[in-house]
């Protein structure tokens, strides 16, 4: 019995990872909610049918302009990028110095007591060095990128310049775990189309997030021992 009490912590978490948890919304990209009118209530009624703030335009296309306003970006991203380096270098060099003549006189070391003079490399100040450096080095990296669909922002707020900083939040739960797309940005109220829709690629300053949680994204990763002997701290 007190071995199945010990082993219970240690099997809860596992029993929880296999429940499929609800999306966590992020507030980073949270929705905006438009600004009420503080004398909205206050104002008296004077029976005509225009409110300031609740004016509705009846002749021209309903984009968003306010904060608040639903504006979708259609997603078209697609990119390619591509990088091949290759580097080689070699040196040589080699150094010769002759033993010197000194007062007309070569000198000679290392030579024991009672031995007779001989001239030979060994033995006098002649020296010679060479060293020789070759390096060859090469990289090759491609990247490719594709996104697709359409995703409902709300505006957060509206610069001096009549730009509209937007963003928002998409997410799915699936019998597999969650799915994310998370997006952000400025956009022109030129660029929006008459069916209040713009394309990401003209977004500026634009953030666009893509990810998952559950088994399928962790079956995606790799292992933390995996990943140190591919990381720059394995040191071999």
């Amino acid at each position: 019995m007190k071995t199945r009490l010990t082993l219970l912590p240690l099997l809860l978490p596992i029993l929880l990872a296999g429940c499929n948890s609800m999306p966590e919304r992020d507030p980073a990209f949270a929705a905006s909610l438009p600004a009420i009118p503080r004398d909205r209530d206050s104002q008296p009624a004077t029976g005509g049918i225009y409110r300031p703030g609740q004016e509705i335009t009846l002749f021209e296309d309903q984009r968003a302009r306010r904060i608040g306003d639903i504006l979708t970006i259609r997603l078209v991203e697609s990119n390619d990028a591509s990088k091949k380096t290759k580097t080689t270098t070699d040196r040589s060099t080699t150094t010769s110095v002759t033993n010197p003549t000194i007062l007309g006189t070569t000198p000679q070391f290392g030579l024991p007591s009672g031995l007779p003079l001989v001239s030979t490399s060994a033995n006098n100040l002649g020296t010679s060095l060479s060293s020789n450096t070759t390096f060859e080095g090469s990289g090759d990296s491609s990247q490719s990128n594709s996104i697709k669909g359409n995703i409902s922002v709300t505006v957060a707020d509206v610069l001096p310049n009549g730009n509209l900083i937007v963003r928002g939040e998409k997410r799915f739960n699936l019998n597999t775990g969650n799915e994310y797309i998370k997006l952000s940005g400025i956009v022109r109220p030129e660029d929006i189309d008459s069916d209040n829709t713009v394309e990401s690629t003209k977004v500026a300053d634009a953030t666009i997030i893509y990810s998952g949680d559950g088994q399928v994204a962790d079956a995606n990763k790799l292992g933390w021992l995996a990943r140190f002997f591919i990381s720059a701290l394995f040191p071999f």
